[in-house]
Parts: structure tokens; C-alpha cells; sequence
């Protein structure tokens, strides 16, 4: 009997409309700090990732606008959905992340939140914003290769 390895992270929520809006420079994982109610929450899939964004104040990390609903379970001491979180990066990634993102038009962006063991992780990507001709391009593209793809399985039907 082959048994079948256990998936290393399990994702969570995923930022698809980065992948339109921005070209993807470089990628890295992140450590998320969360209180107990967040985790459950995240745990059970209750994040959105739209329109959130990074931002480095005083050497640290922090992920902003993203929203963890309120756990069902909780009680009064339940948490903010749209509180900033801190991330936890080492300080040789934080100063290269400073480095690139004083520069014009570059921005942290988080593309998927997954759990790692029994731990949140975000994985944060350097981008820089596509441009209205870019988005065109890419649409036309994904389309040609879709008809080419239709084509071929037409193709080797016969």
C-alpha cells in the first residue's frame, strides 16, 4: 500500500488579484503574530488578503488592511478585524526589504497566508505595479494560449 506524504503547508487565503494588479519580483516567507482567537480564525479560513499591503516602521514589519473576521467562538476579548500584525522576518531580510521599497514604485505585498505545522506564515512579495497596457497584454496572452491549447486538444482527438 503507497501512502500518500502529507501536504508540507496547508494555504489558507490567497491574494489572486496581486498576480493581475503587480509584476512579482522576489517572494519570502514571514512568521505572522497572531493572538489565540486570530488563529482560529485563520485556521478556519476566515482572512482576506484583498487590498492589504506591508510596511516597514522602526526596523520592524507590519501587515496592514488585511482582515481576520471575528472567531465565532469568542467572548469580549474577541480581536480587531482590520488591526496591523506584526511580522517576523530576519533583520538582514527586513534591511534588503527597506532598501528596495525606498525606491519609487516598489511595495510589499502579502500573496498567501498558509499554515506551516502548526504555525501562520505569509508569504510576502516585492512588486511593482503593472501598468494598464500590461494587464491588456497579460489578459491577450492568457487567451491566445488558451485558444492554442483548445486547438491542440481538438487536434488530438482525431
Amino acid at each position: 500500500m503507497i501512502q500518500k506524504q502529507p501536504s508540507p503547508f496547508h494555504v489558507v487565503a490567497t491574494n489572486r488579484k496581486a498576480y493581475h494588479d503587480y509584476r512579482i519580483e522576489d517572494t519570502l516567507e514571514a512568521g505572522i503574530s497572531l493572538t489565540g482567537t486570530e488563529i482560529k480564525s485563520v485556521r478556519a479560513g476566515q482572512i482576506n488578503l484583498r487590498d492589504s499591503y506591508a510596511e516597514i516602521k522602526n526596523g520592524e514589519v507590519w501587515l496592514v488592511d488585511a482582515h481576520i473576521s471575528p472567531y465565532r467562538h469568542g467572548n469580549l476579548q474577541n480581536h480587531e478585524p482590520r488591526r496591523r500584525r506584526k511580522l517576523l522576518l530576519h533583520r538582514r531580510e527586513i534591511n534588503r526589504l527597506q532598501g528596495k521599497v525606498q525606491e519609487k514604485g516598489w511595495t510589499l505585498i502579502p500573496l498567501r497566508v498558509y499554515i506551516k505545522g502548526n504555525l501562520a506564515k505569509v508569504e510576502l512579495a516585492l512588486v511593482q505595479g503593472k501598468r494598464l497596457y500590461d494587464k491588456r497584454a497579460a489578459i491577450a496572452k492568457r487567451e491566445s494560449d488558451r485558444e492554442v491549447q483548445r486547438a491542440l486538444k481538438e487536434h488530438s482527438r482525431y
